[in-house]
């Protein structure tokens, strides 16, 4: 019976330490090298912007006949005038979130305006950068002084709400930091995208000129409005004879707004908008009256009436107002 027992121990015993012979085996073989960290995901390529993605779309729907792109890499679709003596050219532009045929305004005008004489040059823009969100900076934590050996060393005389206090006083200052900021990045942007727009209006006023355009108009839709207002307030290209802003509209964040545009424009402008829009007929009538603090203004306002349900009479009555200020023996 010992005899037994004293073997039956021993076996346990056996059994206990084969566990720790095996990690000491593991221990001394060299580790396999893992395959998910040796093989590094493959970098995502960018997104394209939005503007990009219906350009893409229009390339496929659109005749390549009517496609141009140039050297700043962006599509404009041209249509020339169905007539043997036209007009001249309108370079149309269009809004936030429009493509080069966006099915209003932009779209009917492009397809209009050649049964009447007149070429179309119709622009794809670039996403504003100054619309993108912006990253919030955050306030670095202030730093506790220190005592020789590491602890925090307390303030002398100081009250126990003094930090609370401390904190009121600097967070007007802190938010007036983060605001400057802001404004600094916004007025960035804002002249970087208007760089980006010019180099676009610039090369379609070049492209116009090389189908010997007699005249050149630039229309704006929406927010298209005012970079065209600003291109020709800035820049003041003599190529371009008049200026068509329809609904037009400040975009977000930039540096001068559509009000202060207006007096400046030196060119003949008709600036339509819709009477029954609230909005933008308060906002035409401040244009107007800042156009006749101007003396020999050439500025004239047109008023554009919707059409509920009825779209294409409501495009029709567009071409048609835009076309008699263009040309007045039209009407």
């Amino acid at each position: 019976m010992f005899t037994l027992y004293r073997t039956t121990l021993a076996m346990f015993c056996l059994a206990s330490a084969l566990p720790f012979a095996a990690q000491a085996d593991d221990a001394e073989k060299p580790e396999a090298p893992v395959e998910a960290a040796a093989s590094a995901p493959a970098p995502r390529p960018p997104l394209l912007e939005r503007s990009q993605d219906d350009a893409l779309a229009l390339e496929r729907q659109v005749p390549k006949a009517e496609q141009q792109a140039n050297g700043e890499n962006f599509l404009a679709l041209w249509k020339p005038a169905n007539d043997s003596d036209p007009q001249g050219a309108v370079i149309i532009v269009p809004g936030a979130g429009e493509s080069a045929d966006w099915p209003t305004t932009v779209g009917p005008l492009r397809r209009g305006f050649p049964d009447v004489g007149w070429s179309t040059l119709s622009l794809s823009m670039p996403d504003l950068l100054a619309e993108r969100p912006q990253a919030r900076v955050e306030a670095k934590p202030a730093i506790e002084p220190k005592k020789e050996d590491g602890e925090s060393a307390p303030a002398k005389d100081t009250p126990a709400d003094a930090n609370a206090n401390v904190a009121q006083a600097t967070a007007p200052e802190a938010d007036a930091a983060e605001s400057t900021d802001a404004v600094e990045a916004d007025d960035h942007t804002s002249e970087k995208d208007a760089e980006r727009i010019f180099a676009r209006l610039d090369a379609a006023v070049a492209y116009a000129q090389q189908q010997k355009a007699r005249s050149i108009v630039l229309l704006g839709s929406g927010s298209g409005a005012y970079w065209a207002a600003r291109y020709i307030s800035e820049k003041q290209p003599p190529q371009v004879q008049k200026l068509v802003m329809v609904a037009a509209q400040t975009p977000a964040r930039v540096e001068h707004d559509l009000l202060s545009l207006t007096p400046t424009l030196k060119v003949p402008t008709a600036d339509l908008y819709y009477a029954t829009r609230t909005a933008d007929r308060l906002a035409a009538q401040q244009r107007l009256q800042a156009s006749k603090r101007q003396k020999s203004s050439l500025y004239r306002q047109l008023s554009l009436m919707a059409v509920p349900g009825n779209k294409a009479a409501e495009q029709e009555q567009l071409l048609r107002r835009v076309r008699g200020w263009l040309t007045p023996k039209a009407e």
